[in-house]
């Protein structure tokens, strides 16, 4: 046995020596793990700017392309209640606006309908594709993009309206697409009356909504349901839906109203932001 002089000698001795090569080697891994994480960072930011800048350039050529304009004539109304004071003769009493379809028709033959809503970002054509996956990355023009467009529900049909009918959009933090429908969560925009219509123009017809219900909730299929098996279903979709509701506003719906919902995410992908609207007037478009 080696003898030791002191106990300085002998635990210099029991003290292992540093492996430089591993420690180097994991240098290495961990400096090639932070690279890595940079670059696909970057990447991720670059491809979302450049998606962001595709889509104002191709909203911006479809603006030059289609008249937006006031349109006063009454229309028809639809569904109306008994009682004189609801507010729904308020709203029915809002013009139309009215949009020309054919340059957007040539531009895109996927084209149903165009969408306004007032003090949002919301000013677009709808198309509609033979899934709901389609336009969740692809852009107006058909071009790849993950901005998306915005989009009718597969299983709606624009000239025959379902109970229920659904579009979709992408919540872009630029404000594209349905990414200031976070206005209709504010005070400021709750507040404010003349908010709480939904303009929608098709090929056939303009229409008017009335929004009943604004709220925020975890993604499910159940408030995207398009048709009911009976009234019994649809009313008891009705209460549930006005139930939610997080907005000052009190609309009168019953199971003979024909229902627009606008969906998108809130802050992550597991959250939606939902509002739902009853059809109160229209108006046949005449060549």
């Amino acid at each position: 046995m080696k003898k030791y002089i002191s106990f300085e000698d002998y635990f210099k001795n029991q003290t292992p020596k540093p492996n430089y090569k591993k420690n180097k080697i994991f240098k290495i891994i961990l400096i090639t793990i932070f690279l890595s994480i940079i670059i696909l960072s970057s990447y991720s930011i670059f491809k979302w700017h450049l998606n962001n800048t595709k889509t104002k350039y191709i909203y911006k050529e479809i603006e030059k392309n289609f008249n937006f304009n006031s349109n006063h004539n009454q229309g028809e109304l639809i569904n109306p209640p008994n009682n004189k004071n609801s507010n729904y003769y308020y709203y029915a009493s809002i013009p139309f606006y009215q949009v020309s379809f054919s340059v957007l028709s040539y531009l895109n033959k996927d084209t149903v309908a165009f969408i306004y809503l007032r003090n949002t970002n919301v000013k677009y054509p709808i198309v509609k594709s033979n899934d709901n996956k389609y336009y969740l990355t692809h852009s107006f023009d058909k071009t790849q993009n993950n901005a998306g467009w915005i989009f009718m529900d597969y299983r709606n049909n624009i000239n025959n309206l379902s109970e229920n009918t659904v579009i979709y959009g992408h919540r872009r933090l630029d404000g594209t697409m349905f990414g200031s429908l976070k206005n209709t969560l504010t005070p400021k925009w709750q507040n404010d009356p003349n908010n709480y219509v939904i303009f929608l123009s098709t090929l056939k017809e303009n229409m008017l909504f009335q929004i009943f219900s604004i709220y925020t909730i975890k993604q499910e299929s159940y408030y995207i349901t398009t048709n009911f098996n009976n009234s019994n279903e649809k009313q008891k979709w009705i209460n549930i839906m006005k139930k939610r509701n997080i907005s000052p506003i009190d609309t009168e719906v019953n199971i003979n109203d024909k229902i627009l919902t606008l969906s998108t995410c809130q802050n992550n992908q597991d959250k939606r932001i939902v509002i739902h609207a009853k059809l109160i007037k229209k108006q046949k478009i005449t060549k």
